[in-house]
């Protein structure tokens, strides 16, 4: 097990049981005491934990791992996912891409796809136009001349990498997409589609206002559940791609309620 997965695994249980026992985690991980002692004395410089006489606690009673320690969460389906989702994408096309680890595997996809980069760049226009309140995507796509990149004002979250707040606001209400992709925290066929933050919630919702199409891409871990702010209903979702695992009562009842849903 590479250090970031041992990492990601070791704050995904602080994250569940709110203390960490050097012992226990390690047996958990199949690893030695040594290297989870020494794992938590990095996270703990790290200012992720605060360490403890043969363990470690988190900081507060609520807990967020960051995005660069869940990028390797369920990362084969959100890359199949990623794939599709940009395929959905057509030159000349403005696209809205919300922060997330499945929407930041999706700026990856569409930078790396030959016909945009054979359309634009290199003295032609772009052939694309991107726009994003994710910090990380915008560091990822602004090297790439086939992509007109638009980013967002905002306050950032330091957790998602994402600029909410007025100021993303403000840029998201002057301009019009052809697609959102939405990455999220949960999707429900009844009530419909959900982050953690408000702020999130409220910068995501517009750049869906805005869009002709929106696009929900999520791993299937997400489907059927709900979390604190709503996005949108589950109507004002025109596509739902996701993993072959999505539950295939779930799956009817999206497209029962008009949305098409795209398993890879």
């Amino acid at each position: 097990m590479s250090r970031d997965a041992r990492w990601s695994a070791l704050l995904d249980l602080l994250a569940e049981q709110g203390r960490l026992d050097v012992d226990e985690a390690a047996a958990s991980l199949n690893v030695s005491t040594a290297t989870i002692r020494r794992d938590l004395d990095q996270l703990a410089d790290q200012q992720m934990l605060v360490r403890t006489r043969g363990g470690a606690v988190a900081h507060g009673v609520s807990y967020e791992l960051p995005l660069r320690y869940r990028t390797a969460r369920n990362a084969p389906q959100k890359q199949r996912i990623a794939a599709a989702a940009a395929a959905m994408v057509t030159a000349g096309d403005v696209v809205g891409l919300t922060g997330g680890t499945t929407t930041t595997e999706i700026a990856r996809a569409l930078a790396l796809r030959g016909d945009l980069a054979e359309a634009g760049g290199a003295g032609r226009a772009p052939a694309l136009t991107v726009v994003t309140n994710a910090l990380n995507i915008a560091a990822e796509l602004v090297i790439r001349p086939q992509i007109k990149l638009v980013v967002t004002g905002g306050v950032a979250r330091p957790q998602s990498y994402e600029l909410t707040g007025p100021l993303a606001g403000g840029v998201l209400r002057q301009i019009t997409l052809d697609v959102a992709v939405l990455g999220i925290d949960a999707i429900d066929p009844v009530e419909g589609v959900y982050a953690h933050h408000e702020d999130e919630a409220d910068t995501n919702r517009l750049l869906a206002e805005r869009a002709r199409r929106v696009v929900v891409a999520t791993d299937s871990s997400k489907i059927g559940r709900r979390a604190f702010a709503r996005i949108c209903a589950t109507g004002a979702v025109d596509t739902l791609v996701t993993d072959t695992d999505a539950p295939a009562a779930a799956v009817a009842a999206f497209e029962e309620a008009g949305v098409e849903v795209v398993t890879v």
